[in-house]
């Protein structure tokens, strides 16, 4: 009878079920914009000012405006909704991008570009953080106890991914755009996929749900203090690793592709890595339970240095091939494993600002090693400028280590 009676119940809808497919969608093409953004600065900056040195600090300044309010905005999400945060930044966002448009053509002055491209950073759609934000809460609160793990861990796979297609997928479209009709065509597609796309992502009925641990009037039910917990300020020190590897790599590569020639193929040998990031990170949510996120970091951050190390030994394309494919099976499920680790040590009710705080130090180490492998490149060459990413590599893996050990001692603590 007892049976009967419980295989009569139905089973918890999935979170893709709960959420459905239109949200993946949406939110999946919301992000592109963002994409494109950096690059498509870079390029219509070159194009109209014939600088790259005024297009590599217009680029900067629109990953310091989004390192600088991202968290703000993230925040202001957990206590006032999305809804209401993202309508007004995807707004301002695209008007941002238009006003940068008519500044750099025009006969501004150099701090005018700087500013407007800062403020192209600062009213950046937190789509992916916003995204993670959304499906963390309603997996603690909606899904039952015994899947939370797996979905979480699956849900964090399927971001990451997306997130490495996007990043793969907007630069090849701002260099189609850009050399097909002009250079400022990707800033003006990009305002108005923010337009629809964004405004849509806000308008989805997700949007509309807040953690039950806030108060009637908003508030979090946690203190402040619990975001600088260590644990979750190692993960965030390793989300800056893993943006200053990004930034190192993508610049020595463009520098080692320049000496050889062919710098218009850096792009390709890059995909290398993206692809390969994708595909690995989707795979981490078939990885057991059993198999620990602190072990996880370990594993795969090992990957991404050891692969980092052949980069000592690369003469010639096919080899950086060969190493970028290797460091793309460990970058991937690194990035996964530290968002996993994000949800898990950050107050639920606070999610939308712990995950802005992740994303916000990847864009932060983006922009240091983008700064720092140019410099070294101009004044050294492409081979010296390899060495950044060997070192960004070891930044991650350290991270993790500190993070296993903090783990250990919270299990001996329990």
């Amino acid at each position: 009878m007892t049976t009967s009676r419980t295989s009569s119940i139905p089973a918890a809808p999935s979170l893709f079920r709960r959420v459905g497919l239109p949200y993946f969608v949406i939110a999946f093409i919301a992000r592109l914009p963002f994409a494109m953004m950096v690059v498509g600065v870079l390029t219509v900056v070159v194009a109209a000012r014939e600088s790259v040195a005024l297009g590599g600090l217009t680029s900067a300044a629109v990953g310091i405006g989004t390192a600088c309010f991202g968290p703000l905005l993230g925040a202001a999400a957990d206590r006032r909704g999305q809804r209401i945060v993202l309508a007004v930044v995807a707004v301002a966002n695209a008007v941002a991008l238009v006003g940068f448009t008519l500044v750099v053509y025009s006969s501004a002055a150099e701090p005018f570009v700087l500013l407007s491209a800062f403020a192209i950073g600062a009213t950046a759609p937190q789509v992916s953080p916003m995204s993670r934000s959304r499906l963390v809460t309603i997996i603690a609160e909606r899904v039952p106890a015994d899947r939370r793990a797996r979905t979480t861990s699956s849900t964090m796979s399927y971001e990451s991914a997306a997130d490495e297609t996007v990043f793969v997928f907007g630069p090849f479209l701002v260099g189609v755009l850009a050399t097909a009709i002009a250079p400022w065509m990707p800033l003006v597609i990009a305002a108005g996929l923010i337009l629809v796309f964004v405004g849509a992502f806000a308008l989805h009925p997700t949007a509309a749900h807040v953690s039950i641990r806030r108060g009637a009037d908003g508030r979090a039910g946690s203190q402040v203090s619990e975001l600088f917990r260590p644990r979750l300020l190692v993960v965030v020190l390793g989300m800056l690793g893993v943006g200053v590897f990004f930034g190192a790599m993508l610049t020595s590569l463009t520098a080692f592709m320049t000496e050889h020639g062919r710098p218009e193929e850096a792009g390709l040998l890059y995909g290398a890595l993206g692809v390969g990031s994708a595909i690995l990170a989707l795979g981490v949510a078939f990885l057991p339970a059993r198999f620990p996120l602190a072990a996880r970091w370990l594993l795969f951050a090992g990957i991404l240095f050891v692969g980092s190390l052949g980069l000592l030994w690369v003469r010639e394309p096919f080899g950086m091939l060969i190493a970028l494919a290797v460091m793309g099976c460990g970058i991937g499920p690194t990035l996964v494993t530290q968002f996993s680790l994000g949800a898990a040590f950050g107050p639920t009710d606070r999610s939308a600002t712990v995950m802005t705080m992740l994303g916000s130090a990847m864009v932060v180490g983006q922009a240091i090693g983008a700064v720092a492998t140019g410099q070294v490149a101009d004044a050294a060459g492409a081979q010296a400028s390899l060495l950044l990413p060997v070192f960004a590599a070891a930044l991650v893996l350290l991270a993790g280590v500190v993070n296993a050990v903090l783990a250990r001692g919270g299990r001996a603590a329990s």
